[in-house]
């Protein structure tokens, strides 16, 4: 016999049956209506509100990113925005193809190939004022250049990072140039056809390569100095100059030279006893010697000139083109003197050959630290040639 559900407890429903009674009771409490009534739509979630910063806690910033050696870059003639040697064309608004290659980054690198372009030559003229800028040394093409074809077409190899620096710094001339103007000219027949024959402007890889580049004007039959040879491994441009700055570093030179302590005590240098000049001091600094030197090949040259060409000539290493008349014979060029229609025209291919010598030692102003050697012999040979008489006390190297 099944046995019956046990009575439920006073008020309280049975389990499952008392359910569908539940639901019909609320129903008739609440009534049609109440069923019939939407939804409560629910409410938007509050905004988020941003966490307020902590007391005192600085304002994040956005980092900075500082370009690598920007401060020297600079300070250096390559950023030197003002000078002439980035403004001489702002008159026709772009820099030819003849002077792009070196007064400007997008000729540079269109020199060297960097842009796609065939490289040894400039396609199309560059802009104004864009100095040379961090790209123009610092590239894929550059980092493979190791050697650099000098204005005598001489090639040297193995240069490593100077190359990029001998790429300008060489000249726009050589002695050969000098030869091929005056061959088969008389040595002391004034040649109207004759201009002066200008290497440029610190054309210090030429000095520093000697006879190696053949930058100044050798004579037929003497010996020249080779590659600047100094221990190492002081022979090169980037550990002779800072990087960046170009200056040139004294703090390296002090440790076998006395008495150096900056940039402009490096000229007090020498090496050996030996007097170049013939003034009998042999403790000056070499550039001593050098100043000398070059001081005597320009009497030489305005003596030559009086004599022999017949028309006085001065010089004036500030104005183009540097070889004027001397109209009033002073020695000595005036602004008056020094225009281009004043020009000195009375060129022999023995005075020409020696000029060449005087401006190219003159526009290296390191050449006593580049290769004196070199530029001594360039001198000397200048001198004696003009008169054997030039040379009477000099030692050559």
């Amino acid at each position: 016999m099944t046995k019956p559900d046990p009575a439920p407890r006073q008020g309280v429903l049975p389990r499952l049956r008392s359910l569908p009674l539940l639901a019909l009771i609320l129903w008739g409490a609440a009534g049609p209506a109440a069923a019939q009534a939407p939804a409560a739509k629910p409410e938007p979630p509050a905004a988020a509100q941003p966490a307020a910063p902590a007391a005192g806690a600085a304002p994040q910033m956005m980092p900075v990113e500082r370009v690598p050696f920007y401060h020297d870059w600079a300070q250096s003639p390559h950023a030197k925005a003002d000078a002439q040697a980035f403004n001489n064309w702002n008159e026709q608004g772009e820099i030819p193809e003849a002077c792009a290659r070196c007064h400007s980054t997008p000729g540079f690198l269109d020199y060297i190939g960097a842009d796609g372009s065939a490289p040894g030559v400039v396609d199309k003229k560059a802009p104004t004022g864009s100095l040379i800028g961090c790209s123009a040394c610092h590239n894929e093409t550059t980092r493979m250049m190791t050697s650099v074809t000098f204005p005598s077409t001489l090639r040297v190899e193995n240069l490593g990072a100077d190359a990029r620096c001998m790429t300008c710094h060489q000249g726009r001339t050589a002695g050969v140039t000098v030869d091929a103007a005056v061959a088969g000219r008389d040595e002391d027949t004034v040649v109207p056809e004759l201009e002066f024959i200008n290497v440029h402007y610190r054309a210090a890889g030429a000095t520093l390569m000697g006879t190696l580049a053949r930058g100044g004007y050798e004579y037929p039959g003497r010996a020249y100095a080779s590659a600047r040879n100094h221990p190492g491994p002081f022979n090169s441009c980037t550990t002779c100059h800072e990087l960046h700055t170009v200056a040139p570093k004294s703090e390296p030179c002090a440790a076998c030279h006395d008495g150096v302590s900056n940039r402009e005590s490096l000229a007090s240098i020498r090496k050996g006893k030996i007097d170049f000049d013939g003034n009998g001091n042999v403790t000056e600094g070499i550039a001593a010697e050098i100043a000398a030197l070059h001081e005597r090949l320009l009497v030489a040259i305005r003596a030559y000139a009086a004599d022999t060409a017949g028309a006085p000539i001065g010089y004036d290493g500030h104005a183009h083109p540097y070889f004027f008349n001397d109209s009033d014979g002073d020695g000595a060029i005036s602004e008056a003197e020094a225009q281009g229609t004043n020009k000195y025209v009375s060129w022999t291919p023995r005075l020409l050959k020696a000029a060449y010598n005087y401006q190219f030692v003159a526009k290296d102003p390191g050449a006593y630290a580049h290769n004196a050697p070199y530029v001594i012999q360039l001198m000397h040979d200048s001198l004696a040639d003009l008169a054997e008489a030039n040379v009477a006390g000099l030692t050559r190297p």
